[in-house]
C-alpha cells in the first residue's frame, strides 16, 4: 500500500503483513489531527479492544504542524512538532491495540481546499481496501474548518466507491462542538463506559498537547461524563460515559443528497423543539 506523501506511513502494532492488517478492519476512523481518533472514536477502539474478530483502523489526515504549543514545547519548530505528534499517535495505536494506523501527512491548507482531489482519492483507496462496517469521522456541525474539510472529503471518497464497497454506517462524532443539542431520537448514542483506564491512557499519550496548554484529557472524559448524566432528565443514569454522533449514513446511501441540506435538518428540528417548549409556557 503506497501512500502519496513521502513522510506518510502505515503502522501495524502487531506487525502482521499490511494487506492482512487492513483487510481485517471492521471499524475505521478518519480524523483530521493526531489525538482526534482517541477523542471521537473511542466507541470503535473499545469495541475492537482485545477482540480477535473486530479490528480498528485509524487514519490521521494532517501532518500535525499547526499544533498549539507552550511550556516545554514552545520552542518546537513545525518539523519537530510533526515528529512528536507522530510518535504520540503510534504509541496510542499500540496501547489501544489498533489493527492499523495510517498517517497521511497533508498540511491543513490542502485538507481545507475544496478542489484538492488527491486526498479524496487516497481516502477512497484506503476505505476500499479496509472495507469497514462502521466508519467514524467528524460531524458537520463541528466548528473546526479542518475537521469539516476532512468530513467532506470522506463523504466524497465513499461516494466514489461502488455501493458494495461502502461502509454500512458512517458516524460524525464530537470534538470541536458537542452534539447534546441534537434531539435525543436523532442522536447516535454510544456507551463508552468500558475500560476507563484505557480511555484515560489513550488521551494522556498526547503530552505535546496536554503539557503544551490543551487539557484534552480532562475535557474529553468530562464531556462523556456530562453526556451520561444529562442524557435524560427523569431517569437515573444507565451509563457512566456516553458519546454522541450524527448519523451520516444517508449521505452515502444517496449520492444526490446535499450535505448542507441534510445537516441543517438537524438544526431545524432543534429550533422547532426549542420554540415548541417555550410556546407551551407562554
Amino acid at each position: 500500500m503506497k501512500l502519496k506523501n513521502p513522510n506518510a506511513l502505515i503502522y501495524i502494532p502487531d506487525e502482521v503483513e499490511i494487506e492482512k492488517a487492513m483487510t481485517r478492519t471492521t471499524h475505521m476512523c478518519i480524523a483530521a489531527h493526531h489525538d482526534d481518533i482517541e477523542i471521537m472514536a473511542y466507541d470503535g477502539i473499545l469495541r475492537c479492544y482485545e477482540d480477535q474478530e473486530q479490528w480498528f483502523f485509524g487514519v490521521v489526515v494532517t501532518d500535525g504542524s499547526g499544533s498549539a504549543r507552550t511550556n516545554q514545547y514552545a520552542h518546537y519548530t513545525h518539523p519537530m512538532m510533526m515528529e512528536v505528534r507522530k510518535e504520540e499517535q503510534i504509541k496510542a495505536a499500540s496501547i489501544g491495540h489498533y489493527g492499523a494506523l495510517a498517517m497521511l501527512d497533508y498540511p491543513s491548507s490542502e485538507v481545507k481546499d475544496p478542489h484538492n482531489k488527491f486526498i479524496v482519492l487516497e481516502l477512497s483507496s484506503l476505505i476500499q481496501k479496509a472495507h469497514p462496517k462502521i466508519l467514524y469521522t467528524h460531524n458537520f456541525a463541528d466548528k473546526h474548518d479542518t475537521h469539516i474539510g476532512v468530513s467532506v472529503k470522506v463523504i466524497h471518497a465513499i461516494r466514489a466507491l461502488k455501493p458494495e464497497e461502502r461502509p454500512e454506517k458512517v458516524y460524525g462524532c464530537e470534538v470541536w462542538r458537542g452534539l447534546d443539542w441534537m434531539l435525543d431520537d436523532e442522536k447516535i448514542v454510544m456507551d463508552t463506559s468500558g475500560h476507563p483506564k484505557l480511555a484515560q491512557e489513550l488521551l494522556e499519550v498526547f503530552d505535546s498537547q496536554i503539557a503544551g496548554g490543551k487539557r484534552y484529557d480532562h475535557a474529553t472524559i468530562g464531556r462523556r461524563l456530562a453526556n451520561a448524566t444529562f442524557f435524560t432528565s427523569h431517569n437515573v443514569d444507565q451509563s457512566n460515559q456516553l458519546m454522541y454522533a450524527m448519523d451520516l449514513t444517508p449521505l452515502i446511501l444517496d449520492d444526490n443528497l446535499d450535505i448542507i441540506d441534510y445537516v441543517t435538518r438537524y438544526i431545524d428540528h432543534f429550533k422547532k423543539d426549542v420554540i415548541s417548549k417555550i410556546s407551551k409556557m407562554i
